[in-house]
């Protein structure tokens, strides 16, 4: 009973219910086609900026789309949506690779612009320097002692 939990899908028989057809794929039509391929992301914290890494493989350059709106930077990836690979009789035999399109936001703060964020993409990696602003301090509180 206890391994069914721990398997790769959730939705897999869970404490000996019926199996319902329907339900079957339920977890990748929720989460997509491929509901394993997701942007796998590492941020990193230093003095002036962050540095956000994110796992492409397999993309060029011109499958990924960024946009910033109200504070909120977007990758988009989109891969082959309208290519299929056929064999010699042109039907497809099998397709692992990932062929869709995902997108993942990071709040960045309001007082960005797209100048001020760098992008740089290399060996299906995409690298993002997102400047810290200033945030406005607020006022020092200042306490007056009584005495007595």
């Amino acid at each position: 009973m206890l391994p069914s939990i721990f398997r790769e899908n959730l939705f897999d028989d869970w404490f000996g219910f019926p199996s319902f057809p329907e339900f079957r794929d339920a977890d990748r039509k929720l989460y997509g086609r491929h509901a394993t391929h997701e942007m796998r992301t590492d941020v990193h914290e230093h003095d002036d900026h962050y540095t956000v890494d994110v796992d492409l493989p397999g993309f060029k350059k011109d499958e990924i789309r960024l946009e910033l709106e109200d504070g909120t930077l977007t990758v988009h990836a989109a891969k082959a949506l309208n290519q299929e690979k056929t064999d010699q009789a042109g039907k497809v035999i099998r397709q692992e690779r990932y062929t869709g399109a995902m997108e993942r936001s990071f709040y960045v703060g309001d007082a960005l612009t797209e100048e001020d964020i760098g992008a740089k993409f290399e060996n299906g990696v995409l690298t993002l320097t997102v400047p810290k602003k200033d945030v406005k301090k607020l006022p020092e509180k200042k306490v007056i002692q009584i005495e007595g």
